[in-house]
């Protein structure tokens, strides 16, 4: 790495001095080059290296460059040559504007020392922009009648240059009336004026062309020119005309909006904008009218804005006005009547009159569903309306008066069919083209029973397999009701029949909600294979209807029975069967049949034999499928003559069933021959084996005489408790009356005490129908058993006979038995609706049809006044229809408005029709002299419709109204006598003799009061001027306008009519002041007021009314910074001032008044802004900051800045700050130049980059201030060596590792950066064990991880030491070492190692030798081994794994020592032989094992005599005869011990009190019965030997009934029955389980619920 040349050379710090004053010596001196605006790019300004003193080596190498304080770089540095040379279009008009003097500063930079340089560049004007008016063509408008001398302010034109550049003078084309004035302002600004300079007259020229010419003083002159037109204005003095005072239109009504309708034309002799005219509808024209109607302004053409509508008004009368353009404006006016045409627009409109009522389908043609009537909004043939039905419909109409209907069926009705008519009724009206509509009436049909129930098939096949679960679901059958509600609702039931004489209820019962058939017990195909279910479904209709269906039931059958043997008759009653057979026989000799038969059919009956078991196998064969037993082979002489057989029967069923027989077969000789063998001599048994035998005998027969007499008195007992309890009931086998319902028992005990009795149904419906009856007295006097309950299989075939004699005994019990079955009929509480085949009905019905068609075109009229009171009488209306007052609400008498509102109701009471709103005539009919309200009157019962009439009278209750209460006339006083002004006419709502009549004028000398009559009868009032007017006299006339109408008493409204007399425009406005001057601080708020400019026109009216304007030519920057109020002249601040964008402002100010034409005059307004400090000092950097080297010397240039303040004066000048600490500082150069320089140490491990806060600070008042932050990098030196994160680091590693796995990894940080903070890590090179380190191990270079390069072994190496060294990557690299120990960690991988007897580290055996006279303990020899391993992996221990005689020796556990257990004895044998292991501590256990011979020596050798004698062997038979003793003596023990076991926990666990088998547990007075209901479902193929029913309260006492007596107990005369008493487990699924367990074939449903006593 390259070192960088530091401050500490002396001669760069020479160097450094020299450049430091020079650019010290240079802050006041600067350079200055004079240039024209417009020079092109690449322009020469200077040689500015030579001017700075710097060689052309040095402008590339110090990086010379222009750093402008403008934003464009206008200048730039030729590298090449050091000269200053334009780099971009300088235009001296964009940059210093009007100035007089325009300098560009420049900043010269140079690096390598840091070095700046101020210069200066003066931009010269040249005459490069020519006068110019900001507007080509002006116009000026000047009345006729303006006297001469009269100057007209003209545009002034600009000229961006300055000096003599500048704008000189201006000249005006030739013109007899006008001449040029210039007029000369402040700074020399000269302003054009036009001055009249003889009168002007419009009938000989209306029209002036002048040329304004605006001219420099530049070289060559530069000139610019303005167009003015002067229009001459002529006087107002005639009224626009209309052709026509009266026009007339038709306009159809469904005209499209935009369309035209009609042209009014008027005509103004005058010229210009008095004779312009613009038309308008009249200030009087009602909303209404405007919009629908529009005029053209300009053209007079009225169009139509929204489409007319002949139905809301039939005719418009439009007052039109034209208006001209002058002042005063004169007007004329015309009328236009609009007559709207009717055209077919309107589609009728279907009412119902009543709403559609629900309709039975059995009603009779012509019952009446619905009222409605119909109308039309047209008129004419166009409201003309037919109504029309589908065609197909069961309905009709028949009209009624004035376009009312009735609804009436006209044919049968059928609501399955059609349970809801959506009837489609049709208008149309007779218009061309015709127009219709639809109205949807809803009709519901109600529903009759007319629908029996339909079953989904008439037949049904159900296929169910045998031994089925009972109360599972056999089928589920369907019907349907096409009826509704109550007559759709099924309920289905079976209909009582017989299988086999039992009734078909008790195999099966129905759900009458669902249809679904269950089953009650299980079918046995051997017994039932077919039978038939007939099922009814009945509806809830009245009458209900049903209809039948039948199920029939195939039972398939189940491979269920085992296969039964007939022959050996024998062997039926499970005996052997004999056969005799001669020893003659030979091969296939038939020595018996075995025949069997199986219950089931088909394959399941299909019959299979097979010899399981045989004395002899090779002997007999059986055939498979005969059952014949025959000889294989001839029987031999050393054949057994007793011969047996086990022959297996099976069945073809799945599962298979088998049963087996067994067959004893003698085989006979004809001849006896003697039997040698039985006289040979049998060696007799030792005594010893006799004794023992005997042992055996004897004990067999004390265990079963024990056992016996155990079970005796066991069974003798519970006898004796069985006929304590007195039974009363027998088992009976007829069960023909019985008829089982097979269905759920829910069963609700209460159970204050111990349960007497419980009945549960079960058993074979088919062979035997089995209940469970209470075969105890519930009074029972024997107190043994009064808590017991003995329950047995009954055939009792009337059930409730059951329940009968149950609730006798329990009084206090509630039951609950909950049936599926259910019987539904029609029941006598439905009501019948009486329907139409009543005779009387169909008479009534018929005649208030008739009646009511009777009156279609007759109608009650009443007539009232308006504004009657609510409950006022109008009329009787019961009496007028002929109905008495009961039928007023029997009838529901009502009224049906046609309107909106409902302003009459019928008094229930009376009958009479009372006024039930206010009523207000104008409301209602408006201007209509006649106003009728249509009314329906409803009755019901039957429907019929009455239409009445009720005339609204007008009463005076409206006195005439004008729109406008103050009119205003405008009138000059130029008007001719004779002029009439058109005056807003007076609405009066009254009709008749009640409207508007006439009009009265209060006196006045100038005006009279004319009537001007229009049609239908109208007059409208006008003004009539009868003598000149006079301004100055009587500026104003106040006019009182009266309206009357004819009422009685005369009401009357009156209007204020203002005339205002309008004087002629002939002066301008006048300024008091010709320039005005004002100062303003830059921070004032805006809506300041500014000044106030004052104008006064002497004339009066809108012509000296005068508004106040900025002149067109006023700048977009004065606009957005001031606004004048027109009207008071008033100047505010709009915008924010800035003193540093604009100091000064000059506004020209705009006078006008409202006359024609207007007249105008100007003023100056000059405004000069005050400086305020409002401006932050700014930081601007002049070259970027370098980075730094944290080994830089104080005083190392980091940056350039200058600071600047947009403000001046004090306000301008800037002091820059540092923080306190900051290692630099800032050294002052020229003009807000500043150097900032290092000025201490820096580290760039503490502080790698400073964020240097320089805060700027003005010296305003207040004083502002700015900050800025430099970032400044420091560079980093390589000054930090590596450091780990530890000093050394211990590593555990376990032996016998895998070669290349990480040992362990170090880590170094180095504080500094980049490569210098870029570290290597390697292994210094040292030995171990002569070895060099490199060899165990190595490093990667880049994390520091260290890897072993070979397993290691902790029994060769135990320890050693790894030198790591980190070393970054600066220049110069420094570096760090560390050590790493490493600690090898000892595993169990050396199995101990025999060290003595030192043969068996050979493998061979150790031989030892012991005298036959050693005692216990004698020690033989000492096993000695040792393990390589350490620690817990070499604690050793030594264990006999095999021996000659395992109870002679022993070996020490931890010694190895071996001894004897016990002394020799003189039946040891001589050679004893040991197998040693030898093992270790580890995990995992390694062994070794060492082999000891050792011989048994005596001193003398002895003769064995012993061995000499004869030992007599036992003989065969009797040794088997013992084993079999010892086998029957021990199954007989532990068959009784496992018994007193038995009833021992049994017996503890039932009572502790009685001496029974079972004992009554104790008090139960706390037991609270929660009363709940158990369901239980049994299948029951044999006697119930156990069951149980919970009751009692759950939180104090769980009882249950638990049976006490054991399914196969011997005690027969009890053995049918199961005794049940209350127990108190809390454990019932404990109880369930030894149920399943005693009852595998049963299948137990226990559904708890928690039910409310009834009281």
């Amino acid at each position: 790495m390259t070192k960088r040349m530091g401050y500490g050379d002396w001669r760069w710090q020479a160097l450094w001095w020299h450049h430091f004053f020079l650019l010290w010596s240079t802050t006041d001196g600067q350079t200055r080059y004079s240039i024209p605006e417009e020079l092109e790019r690449g322009s020469v300004v200077g040689n500015l290296a030579k001017d700075l003193g710097l060689g052309l080596s040095e402008i590339f190498d110090r990086k010379l460059r222009v750093a402008s304080e403008a934003e464009e770089q206008y200048f730039s540095v030729d590298a090449g040559k050091g000269e200053l040379v334009v780099n971009d279009r300088i235009d001296r008009e964009a940059l210093c504007g009007q100035s007089a003097s325009c300098v560009l500063p420049l900043q010269v930079v140079i690096e390598n020392p840091l070095q700046l340089n101020r210069i200066e560049v003066e931009i010269r004007d040249v005459n490069d922009n020519a006068p110019r008016f900001l507007n080509s063509d002006h116009i000026i408008e000047i009345a006729e009648s303006t006297v001469v001398g009269v100057s007209f302010p003209l545009e002034s034109a600009e000229d961006p240059d300055v000096g003599s550049n500048g704008l000189k003078t201006y000249t005006l084309s030739k013109d007899e009336c006008f001449i040029l004035k210039v007029k000369e302002i402040e700074n020399g600004r000269k302003l054009p004026e036009l001055v009249l300079n003889k009168s002007l007259d419009r009938e000989k020229k209306a029209i002036h062309n002048l040329f304004l010419t605006a001219v420099d003083g530049g070289n060559p002159v530069k000139s610019g020119t303005s167009k003015i037109t002067i229009t001459v204005l002529d006087n107002n003095d005639n009224v626009p005309l209309f052709e026509n005072n009266v026009y007339k239109v038709s306009v159809q009504e469904n005209s499209a909006n935009g369309s035209f309708v009609i042209t009014t034309k008027a005509t103004d002799i005058d010229e210009g904008p008095n004779g312009e005219i613009e038309y308008s509808l009249g200030i009087h024209t009602p909303p209404s009218v405007l919009s629908l109607f529009h005029i053209d302004a300009v053209s007079g053409d009225i169009y139509l804005k929204k489409q007319l509508d002949h139905e809301d008004q039939t005719s418009y009368r439009i007052e039109i006005s034209a208006k001209d353009k002058g002042l005063p404006k004169m007007e004329g006016h015309c009328s236009v009547q609009v007559d709207v045409l009717d055209v077919n627009d309107n589609p009728p409109e279907i009412l119902l009159t009543s709403k559609p009522t629900s309709v039975p389908e059995d009603s009779r043609s012509g019952t009446v569903v619905a009222l409605l009537k119909v109308r039309d909004l047209d008129s004419g043939d166009n409201s003309k309306v037919t109504l029309q039905l589908p065609r197909g419909s069961p309905f009709i109409l028949k009209p009624s008066f004035s376009n009312n209907y009735a609804l009436v069926t006209s044919g049968a009705l059928d609501r399955e069919s059609f349970s809801e008519y959506n009837i489609e009724i049709t208008a149309t009206d007779s218009g061309s083209p015709p127009l219709s509509s639809k109205k949807i009436i809803p009709v519901s049909i109600t529903d009759v029973n007319d629908n029996p129930p339909v079953f989904s098939q008439p037949s049904y096949n159900v296929y169910l397999k045998e031994n089925g679960v009972p109360g599972s679901i056999l089928y589920s059958v369907s019907a349907s009701d096409l009826d509704f509600g109550e007559n759709a609702k099924i309920s289905y039931s079976i209909l009582d029949s017989k299988v086999q004489d039992v009734s078909v209820s008790s195999y099966v019962y129905i759900n009458s909600d669902n249809g679904s058939i269950y089953s009650m017990h299980s079918f046995d195909y051997e017994k039932l294979k077919v039978f038939q279910i007939q099922v009814q479904a009945k509806d809830q209709g009245s009458p209900s209807l049903s209809s039948n269906t039948t199920v029939h039931v195939f039972i398939l059958d189940q491979n269920d029975n085992a296969p039964s043997v007939i022959y050996p008759s024998s062997a039926v009653l499970g005996s052997l069967s004999h056969q005799r057979m001669p020893r003659s026989a030979k091969a296939g000799h038939l020595v018996t049949k075995v025949t069997a038969v199986d219950a089931d059919s088909g394959h399941n009956a299909w019959i299979s034999y097979k010899v399981t078991e045989a004395t002899d196998a090779s002997l007999f064969t059986v055939n498979l499928y005969t059952g014949e037993v025959r000889t294989k082979r001839a029987v031999s002489e050393q054949d057994d003559s007793s011969q047996r057989l086990l022959i297996e029967i099976k069945d073809d069923g799945d599962p298979v069933q088998s049963s087996t027989v067994t067959v004893s077969i003698q085989l006979e000789d004809g001849l006896h021959e003697p039997i040698l063998d039985l006289r040979q001599k049998v060696t007799e048994p030792s005594k010893k084996t006799g004794r023992i035998t005997l042992y055996l005998i004897l004990s067999l027969a004390s265990v079963s005489v024990l056992s016996l007499l155990t079970f005796l008195v066991l069974a003798v007992k519970c006898i004796r408790s069985s006929r304590s309890s007195g039974s009363c009931c027998m088992r009976q086998g007829d069960y023909d009356g019985y008829k089982n319902p097979n269905r759920n028992l829910q069963i609700q005990l209460n159970t204050d005490g111990p349960i007497k009795y419980v009945e549960v149904l079960g058993g074979d419906m088919l062979s035997q129908s089995q209940s469970f009856r209470s075969c105890m007295s519930p009074m029972s006097p024997m107190s043994e058993y009064s808590d017991f309950t003995m329950i047995k299989p009954s055939s009792t075939t009337d059930f409730k006979e059951v329940i009968s004699v149950l609730d006798a005994s329990l009084p206090d019990s509630t039951w609950t038995f909950e049936s599926q079955q259910v019987t539904y009929s029609s029941g006598p509480g439905m009501t019948k609706t009486m329907g139409y085949r009543d005779w009387r009905w169909q008479a009534l019905w018929w005649h208030h049809f008739f009646l009511l068609w009777s009156i279609a075109d007759a109608q009650t009229r009443y007539s009232i006044p308006e504004e009657l009171k609510q409950g006022s009488v109008v009329g009787n209306l019961a009496k007028d229809l002929g109905l008495g007052l009961s039928e007023i609400f029997d009838r529901k008498l009502r009224v049906a408005s046609e309107a909106d509102e409902q302003y009459f109701s019928v008094d229930a009471g009376k009958g009479e029709l009372v006024v039930n709103d206010r009523i207000d005539r104008e409301a209602l009919c408006g201007q209509s002299a006649s106003c009728v309200l249509p009314l329906q009157i409803v009755l019901e019962n039957p429907l019929r419709l009455h239409r009445i009439e009720v005339e609204i009278k007008d009463i005076n209750d409206n006195s005439p109204r004008f729109h406008t209460k103050e009119m205003s006339l405008k009138i000059a006083e130029s008007a001719v006598v004779g002029s009439r002004f058109l005056l807003e006419g007076a609405e009066d709502s009254d009709v008749g003799s009640n409207s508007v009549k006439s009009y009265t004028l209060t006196k006045n000398e100038c005006f009279t009061l004319k009537m001007k009559e229009v049609e239908d009868g109208k007059t409208v009032p006008e003004l009539v001027l009868d003598k000149l007017l006079d301004r100055e006299k009587k500026a104003t006339h106040q006019l009182l306008l009266t309206a009357l109408d004819g009422g009685n008493p005369v009401l009357s409204g009156t209007s204020q009519i203002t005339v205002t007399v309008l004087d002629n425009n002939d002066n301008f406005p006048v300024f008091d002041k010709n320039i005005y001057k004002v100062s303003l601080h830059e921070n004032t708020a805006k809506d300041t007021f500014v000044v106030k400019m004052t104008a006064t026109d002497a004339d009066e009216g809108p012509n000296g009314e005068v508004e106040f304007s900025f002149a067109s030519r006023t700048p977009d920057s004065v606009l957005s910074v001031f606004e004048i109020n027109s009207l008071t002249g008033e100047i505010k601040l709009k915008g924010d001032l800035d003193y540093e964008r604009t100091a000064s402002y000059k506004i020209e100010i705009k006078a006008k008044d409202k006359g024609v034409p207007e007249m105008e005059s100007q003023s100056r307004l000059q405004i000069d802004v005050l400086d305020v400090n409002d401006n932050t000092p700014e930081i601007v950097l002049t070259s970027e900051p370098q980075p730094v080297r944290e080994d830089a010397p104080s005083g190392t240039v980091v940056a350039l800045l200058k600071a600047r303040d947009a403000d001046s004066g004090n306000n301008a000048k800037v002091t820059l700050q540092l923080p306190k600490g900051s290692p630099f500082s800032l050294k002052p150069s020229f003009s807000n130049n500043y150097e900032l320089v290092t000025s201490g140490a820096l580290d760039r491990e503490s502080y790698s980059e400073y964020n240097v806060e320089i805060t700027a600070t003005d010296s305003g008042s207040p004083p502002l201030s700015s900050k800025k932050i430099i970032p400044v990098s420091i560079t980093d030196v390589n000054d930090n060596p590596p450091v780990f994160s530890q000093p050394s680091y211990n590593v555990y590693l376990k032996e016998n590792g895998v070669p290349g796995s990480i040992l362990y990894s170090v880590s170094a940080s180095d504080l500094d950066f980049g490569e210098n903070a870029k570290i290597s890590y390697s292994i210094l090179d040292s030995k171990v064990q002569d070895v060099s380190v490199s060899s165990y191990v190595y490093i990667n270079s880049d994390n520091g991880s260290i890897y072993s390069m070979h397993s290691f072994d902790y029994e060769k190496l135990k320890v050693f030491q790894i030198q790591v060294q980190a070393k970054d990557q600066g220049s110069p690299s420094l570096s760090s070492n560390t050590t790493v120990h490493v600690f090898i960690l000892d595993q169990n991988d050396n199995a101990p190692s025999v060290i003595y007897p030192s043969s068996a580290i050979l493998g061979s055996l150790s031989h030892q030798r012991m005298p036959r006279s050693a005692k216990a303990g004698h020690l033989v020899t000492k096993v000695t081994a040792v393990d390589a391993d350490s620690g817990h992996n070499a604690w050793i221990s030594y264990k006999v794994a095999e021996a000659t005689d395992a109870s002679l020796f022993t070996v020490n556990l931890y010694t190895g020592e071996v001894r004897t257990k016990r002394a020799v004895s003189e039946q040891d044998d001589s050679s004893q032989r040991l197998l040693i292991e030898i093992k270790d501590d580890g995990d995992p256990v390694q062994s070794s094992t060492v082999t000891v011979s050792i011989q048994l020596e005596d001193g003398l050798h002895e003769p064995i005599l012993d061995l000499r004698q004869k030992v007599t062997e036992p003989s065969r038979k009797t040794g088997r005869i013992t084993l079999y003793l010892i086998l029957s003596l021990a199954s007989v023990s532990v068959l009784s011990l496992v018994t007193f076991l038995i009833l021992a926990v049994k017996c503890i666990r039932s009572s502790r009190s009685s001496g029974s088998c079972c004992m009554r547990q104790g008090d139960y007075d706390g037991y609270k019965n929660p009363n709940r209901n158990l369901q239980i479902q049994l299948n029951t193929d044999g006697p119930i030997k156990y069951v149980e029913v919970l009751g009692g309260d759950m939180l104090s006492q769980s009882q249950s009934f638990r049976s006490c007596m054991s399914p196969m107990s011997p005690i027969s005369e009890y053995s049918d029955f199961t005794m049940i008493k209350p127990s108190s487990t809390t454990d019932f699924k404990e109880v369930i389980s030894v149920l399943d367990a005693s009852l595998p074939d049963s299948t137990w449903t226990f559904e708890s619920q928690q039910v409310s006593r009834k009281q």
